[in-house]
């Protein structure tokens, strides 16, 4: 519905207020093309309920969707389903009742309002076995919409099987959920396979599907295959539409490629495609990023040249916050003001975003000018704006100025929200004053705010940084009281400063305490406290808190075995070490690198090498390492056990790399520090055999101990090989040899 006007409507003014004497009669909206002076305007009523719409449901789903979202039987179910945790029979025959009574488009309302679309899903898996109930065709696509915003691809392939099992008429639109699906869960493969499926239903291929697969090939960077189905398209006789070009003008400023997106824009209108809005702001927002500033200001005239686009308030709009958010708030200041010079009006919103940068900047004053003019021309700053100069302040440690600016919002009327006193807590507790933020926590009822999650974590932070353990803990303990949960990052961060305090049983218990209050407590957080245990050589301590875990429904990963393997190691109890290994591989649970240098170190320590050799071959049928024979060799040389090692080099020499030459140089310098050069000789011997060439410089040592030792011969021969190999000269042999 729209209200014909007799006013102009010049490009660049849609969207703009169309006032009447002092009242807002409606928003600019169109003109009559081949028309003077007569232009159309969306009334007031149609605005408010669109933002009425916009304020219920988080988004505007159209005048006929939003009546259904609105129907009372719908908001009842979506109620009920609210409530699932607690459902009793009552309540699920309720529920069945209901849905028996709701229309095909009241299903598809109560699909796409659920937050969760894992929850979506249920729904309609529960509605799917309810007797005398059948899904309408239009809540399967209304269900694979839904889908093709998740990762929940394989959902949405069951829905497709059953589309097919029951006859359901299937248009391109099904599958391109399905591809979309899968492209988003990052299996491209299968998204494309989709195709083939599409195919074997007997649909041809049509625009929107291979739309929608070069979206998918950009989306996985492949872009040369979505080049190639431009091709294939042509030669189906599928011509490429204005979204078949902006999709691939993303795929090459996704590659940085920005010249090659310019030049699809140039020659679209040739291929009887004018490129819109949308293909030259996918190009600017790249080179707002690269703060090409520059070669945006060209782009807008190229815009307004060769494609007749005028920049409108959405095109200057979009330019700030892109810059903005990249921290180039000069040049978001320079678009504004250019759009300012045109008429455009920009609101509170645009300038709270360049006031935002500034401060992220460190610049306040210049943000503290962009705030004062908002106030000259009549645009009221809000919370939004002041905390972000209040949280610059707390970024530069200005923190009573910090304070000053929440009493000034008082002041003018803006009541400070959370973030606002989050980002005050923050800075003083920065400052090294958590006990003052604790203070202004614990005031937050009488000053009409609520803290939430962040506010709690930066609080907790900051008494640990400080060493203020106890009072760290004490405010996870309040924030779980409150419902609010930490992260297991958090819990883990508290964890890691009481153990590296010594406290393990203050972690312990702090750990169980968050556990049994229904936290996240994962894998990590048992880890870090078993380690700490390690650390203090208790290790009864850490086996039972091992066996909790598996109590717990914890399962020990790699790290928290080769925790505990490490610390029995430490103690000599090996014969421990090895039945947890073996525990370990029998979980099914691949050993690291640090679990083998782990088990090398310790068994090559009390020379039970063919215990070693043993256990290292049931663990390669787990997770196989390229080094463990070299680490077994310069672990055991290290420990001066040289002829042991000397009997694991064939096992090293097996595969002739640079990694095994360096093994056998670790075994050559054994050799010789301790006094065998004879042994070192034969190594390099072998080294040769296997075409490895040992190094010049250790080998001449070699050669001067045997000349010592009247081993001529032997020496002479070594020398002889780098000859042979190239690598020296006759002539430099003789200079050594004399």
């Amino acid at each position: 519905m729209a209200i014909q006007i007799d006013a102009a409507i010049n490009p660049g003014n849609s969207g703009g207020p169309a006032i009447m004497g002092n009242k807002v009669a409606g928003v600019a909206f169109q003109n009559l093309s081949g028309a003077e002076n007569i232009g159309y305007i969306i009334p007031v009523p149609v605005i408010k309920h669109f933002i009425a719409g916009v304020e219920d449901r988080g988004k505007y789903y159209g005048d006929g969707d939003e009546d259904e979202y609105r129907d009372p039987l719908v908001r009842e179910v979506c109620r009920l389903i609210e409530l699932r945790t607690a459902w009793t029979p009552k309540f699920e025959g309720e529920l069945r009742h209901l849905l028996r009574s709701l229309k095909p488009k009241q299903v598809c309302a109560v699909l796409k309002s659920q937050a969760d679309e894992r929850v979506a899903l249920e729904v309609f898996y529960w509605a799917d076995r309810q007797w005398r109930y059948k899904h309408d065709p239009i809540v399967y696509y209304a269900m694979l919409e839904v889908l093709s915003k998740t990762k929940l691809c394989q959902g949405a392939r069951r829905i497709l099987r059953l589309m097919v099992r029951r006859r359901i008429e299937l248009r391109s639109e099904a599958f391109g959920h399905v591809m979309v699906s899968y492209s988003r869960a990052g299996k491209l493969r299968h998204a494309l396979r989709v195709l083939t499926l599409m195919q074997k239903a007997g649909l041809e291929l049509d625009l929107s599907m291979c739309n929608t697969a070069i979206y998918v090939l950009v989306k996985g960077n492949k872009l040369e295959k979505a080049l190639r189905t431009l091709e294939r398209m042509k030669l189906v006789g599928i011509a490429p539409n204005v979204v078949t070009y902006n999709c691939l003008i993303k795929g090459y400023c996704d590659l940085h490629r920005v010249e090659d997106a310019i030049q699809v824009i140039d020659e679209m209108p040739m291929k009887g495609c004018a490129p819109d809005k949308v293909s030259y702001y996918t190009v600017m927002n790249f080179l707002c990023n690269e703060k090409r500033v520059k070669e945006v200001r060209d782009l807008m005239e190229k815009m307004i040249k060769d494609g007749g686009l005028l920049p409108d308030q959405v095109t200057y709009s979009n330019l700030v916050h892109v810059l903005c958010k990249h921290g180039y708030g000069d040049e978001a200041l320079e678009f504004l003001r250019e759009a300012e010079e045109r008429g455009f009006r920009f609101d509170k919103v645009g300038y709270s975003a360049i006031v935002h940068s500034f401060c992220k900047d460190g610049r306040i004053d210049m943000a503290k000018e962009i705030v004062s003019e908002m106030f000259l021309k009549g645009c009221t700053p809000d919370v939004v704006t002041y905390t972000a100069v209040l949280n610059g302040y707390c970024r530069l440690g200005k923190v009573d100025q910090a304070k000053k600016m929440l009493q000034h919002m008082y002041k003018h009327g803006c009541k400070p929200n959370t973030v606002s006193y989050t980002a005050l807590i923050n800075g003083l507790c920065r400052g090294g004053n958590s006990l003052e933020a604790r203070e202004m926590m614990n005031m937050s009822e009488e000053e009409w705010w609520t803290p939430n999650a962040i506010t709690y974590s930066v609080l907790m932070h900051g008494f640990r940084r400080e060493g203020k353990l106890v009072e760290a803990c004490d405010i996870v303990k309040q924030m779980i009281k409150k419902g609010l949960f930490p992260t297991p990052v958090e819990i883990n961060l508290l964890i890691q400063s009481l153990c590296q305090e010594g406290k393990m049983d203050e972690a312990k218990h702090f750990m169980e305490e968050c556990f049994n209050k229904g936290c996240a407590v994962n894998v990590v957080n048992f880890t870090t406290v078993i380690h700490g245990y390690c650390q203090r050589d208790d290790l009864e301590a850490a086996l039972s808190l091992l066996d909790d875990m598996y109590l717990s429904n914890k399962h020990p990963d790699a790290v928290t075995y080769t925790a505990v393997i490490n610390a029995l190691g430490k103690k000599g109890r090996i014969q421990e070490a090895t039945e947890l290994m073996m525990k370990m591989l029998g979980k099914g649970i691949d050993p690291t690198p640090v679990t083998y240098r782990t088990i090398i170190h310790w068994y090559c320590k009390m020379s039970r090498v063919d215990d070693l050799l043993k256990l290292l071959e049931k663990m390669f049928l787990r997770q196989r390492c390229k080094t463990t024979y070299n680490q077994v060799i310069e672990k055991l040389c290290s420990f001066g056990k040289f002829e042991v090692a000397d009997k694991l080099l064939g096992k090293v020499l097996r595969t002739a790399s640079r990694v095994d030459a360096k093994t056998c140089h670790v075994v050559m310098d054994g050799y010789l520090r301790k006094g065998i050069p004879l042994l070192a000789y034969k190594v390099a011997c072998r080294m040769f055999n296997r075409n490895l060439i040992p190094d010049l410089k250790l080998c001449q040592k070699v050669t001067k101990r045997l000349m010592l030792e009247g081993n001529s011969k032997e020496a002479d021969n070594l020398m002889l090989r780098f000859v042979e190999r190239g690598c020296i000269s006759n002539q430099h042999q003789e200079h050594l040899e004399s």
